[in-house]
């Protein structure tokens, strides 16, 4: 059958997802804090350090704002589906253990020809005052299920600037890293299984979309924020091209004084997170 596009704007049954300090440790671990240098991350990587409290990487956000489940998309296969994009918005930062209420909508149905992009958002807040948590918006590419003449979407304008990046940081992931990251809930097997992901096209399991875009703002964190994630307001990009585990990504920088663009690519210049946008605590939109 084809996409369902009368469950744009209807929003999702609230239900309430909780974490503890395991799920945020596993969840740093699963995006390669510590892997450089153990010593390095250990506010991220664990609870008991001397001297040092835990904190939650900003970009747990995603999942801890995951959970709402609104009404099918509509019939197709799962392997032809992967993640396009994704953005976040946190209000506060996020406790080391927590709750939270989530709602979800589609937002939009788009047709990209060859696909569509079926875009969503959830929002989470505190279960008791009802102030906003985090704002997560993400998109989903599904191969085969374009061309029924709907519009195409809104175009992103996002522009590399026109000078070196301020900064270039290289993170490396593991051979394991999907099998790491698997862990903290997203057991779709085009991340563990040879052969659902050579039936979606790849060569072997790929990594993560939301693995690679915790990597990322890793880098984001310790070079904008100075590894402070209370300052740590917002990101988003695009995902363009998949990533095999034990690659490894550099993530290239233009500031702005509290906002930068950025993008992610692996050791040969291709890119695997395009239109990045990010800002802490402070800064503004960026154009």
């Amino acid at each position: 059958m084809p996409l369902d596009h009368s469950v744009i704007g209807i929003e999702s049954p609230p239900v309430e997802r909780s974490w503890t300090s395991k799920d945020a440790l596993l969840y740093a671990i699963g995006v390669g804090a510590g892997m450089d240098d153990p010593l390095r991350e250990l506010a991220f990587t664990t609870e008991n350090s001397h001297g040092i409290g835990q904190q939650v990487l900003p970009t747990f956000a995603v999942l801890a704002a995951q959970g709402a489940r609104g009404r099918s998309i509509g019939a197709f296969d799962p392997a032809m589906l992967v993640h396009a994009e994704q953005s976040f918005d946190l209000h506060r930062p996020l406790s080391t253990a927590g709750t939270v209420r989530i709602t979800s909508k589609v937002t939009g149905m788009y047709d990209k020809g060859s696909g569509a992009l079926v875009t969503s958002e959830a929002v989470a807040v505190d279960p008791a005052t009802g102030d906003p948590v985090i704002t997560s918006r993400s998109a989903v590419f599904i191969r085969g299920e374009g061309g029924f003449g709907g519009d195409r979407g809104p175009r992103d304008s996002w522009l590399e600037p026109d000078r070196a990046p301020d900064h270039r940081i290289t993170c490396p992931t593991r051979p394991e890293q999907a099998l790491l990251y698997r862990l903290s809930g997203d057991r779709n097997p085009l991340h563990s299984d040879p052969a659902f992901a050579a039936k979606a096209g790849f060569e072997r399991p790929i990594l993560h979309g939301l693995c690679t875009y915790g990597v990322t703002g890793r880098a984001l964190l310790h070079t904008l924020a100075d590894s402070d994630p209370s300052r740590f307001a917002s990101m988003s990009g695009r995902f363009s091209r998949p990533v095999y585990p034990g690659e490894p990504l550099t993530v290239s920088i233009w500031r702005d004084g509290d906002t930068a663009r950025f993008r992610t690519t692996k050791a040969d210049g291709t890119v695997v997170i395009d239109r990045g946008r990010a800002a802490v605590r402070g800064g503004g939109a960026i154009a």
